[in-house]
């Protein structure tokens, strides 16, 4: 009997406003179609604070996956569609006699998720999570701190342990077992679009510059670490420019802004906002260093994004791949401070020959390394072990 793969999911394409979670859930079910793998993915058509315009309550194609929206009653972070649980509970009663299910839901704390994992263990149905950061202790205490650990005793605890964890990297590994005891708990790296580009015709004249090009391309939030990196960058003593690349709140983003005016820092930051994703890879390869200061991040595409084209890498030791760029040596890693941020930037500016040397060897290993032909048999066993 086949097996079919049920992706619940809270945000999906084109919600880019989410980040790297949304696009690494999307870029898995790509790879899986690819692979024959029959799935179906349940989604809202949450997008920040509006709503997507899509068809909703059928079945469309999204770069040939199979997806199917639902309107949801909240517009913030519970993204409440009961909708799309009534759909879940007749796919799953449609499908018993049909074919072996598996439900893989994505992130925590929202209704979608929480609620789908319910009605999963209730049918005796097999579940993946992949948590997407928030089965950590930061994310436990970071927002609504009070709810979720209601939500987490009367319910949350019971379904975790149902639940089969995906964990992206090692560290988000060790902070989910922290506090839960899930049935099984598996890492597997997120699968993430590399560039296609093997060369930039700029890239040799980049480091005859003299002024050191940084870049931030995330979503902008306080748990990136943005106001430690600013407090570093005024204490620098040579030429150097700053490009902000991605969105965030409103209120957030002027707040930051207020910061760079008070320390002096306007003509240095160069604020570009959401990048598309063609665009992306040019932007990385165009500056000397991404820098990634967060408090707490379970994987982090962007690194993988830019190491794809050789642009060196400065991370938090909380960022999920930090080990990855320590034994590869494909950049520097900080503590959460602003003096060490500053100290481990001053670092890769005079340490020219090492940023040649990972802008030379970093693309091919990575693309080596996070191959989609070689993690998605990984994903496929994984599947196919839980069921």
């Amino acid at each position: 009997m086949r097996i079919k793969i049920l992706q619940i999911t809270a945000a999906y394409k084109p919600a880019h406003i989410y980040g790297g979670p949304t696009m690494s859930v999307a870029k898995l079910c790509e790879v899986l179609t690819e692979n024959e793998v029959e799935l179906e993915v349940l989604t809202t058509t949450a997008n920040g604070k509006t709503e997507l315009n899509v068809a909703t309550n059928k079945p469309q194609k999204v770069d040939g996956v199979t997806v199917t929206y639902f309107k949801r009653l909240t517009k913030d972070h519970t993204h409440f569609s009961p909708s799309l649980l009534k759909k879940l509970r007749h796919l799953i009663l449609q499908g018993q006699n049909q074919s072996k299910l598996v439900i893989h839901i994505h992130a925590w704390w929202n209704l979608i998720s929480i609620f789908s994992c319910q009605i999963a263990k209730w049918y005796n149905i097999p579940v993946v999570l992949s948590p997407r950061g928030m089965l950590t202790n930061y994310t436990l205490g970071n927002r609504n701190a009070s709810i979720k650990s209601i939500i987490h005793s009367l319910m949350g605890k019971k379904l975790l342990a149902y639940c089969h964890i995906h964990a992206t990297s090692g560290k988000e590994k060790q902070d989910i077992l922290q506090f839960i005891n899930p049935k099984s708990i598996t890492v597997i790296p997120n699968l993430v679009e590399l560039s296609k580009n093997d060369k930039y015709e700029f890239v040799q004249s980049l480091e005859q510059e003299s002024v050191f090009k940084l870049i931030f391309l995330s979503r902008i939030e306080e748990k990136k670490g943005l106001e430690l990196l600013l407090e570093a960058l005024a204490g620098l003593q040579f030429d150097w420019t700053l490009t902000i690349a991605g969105s965030g709140e409103e209120n957030y983003i002027a707040e930051l802004k207020n910061k760079v005016e008070s320390l002096n820092l306007n003509n240095q930051i160069n604020w570009v906002g959401q990048i598309n994703n063609s665009d992306k890879f040019k932007l990385l390869a165009e500056h000397h260093l991404m820098v990634l200061s967060s408090y707490n991040e379970n994987f982090a595409n962007v690194v993988v994004e830019s190491l794809s084209v050789g642009t060196a890498v400065l991370l938090s030791n909380q960022v999920g791949l930090a080990d990855y760029v320590t034994k590869n040596d494909f950049g520097w890693v900080t503590d959460l401070t602003s003096k060490s941020i500053q100290t481990n930037i001053e670092n890769a500016y005079k340490d020219k020959n090492k940023r040649v040397e990972i802008r030379k060897i970093a693309p091919k290993i990575v693309k080596n390394d996070f191959s989609s032909e070689e993690l998605i048999h990984q994903y496929i066993s994984f599947y196919q072990q839980v069921n």
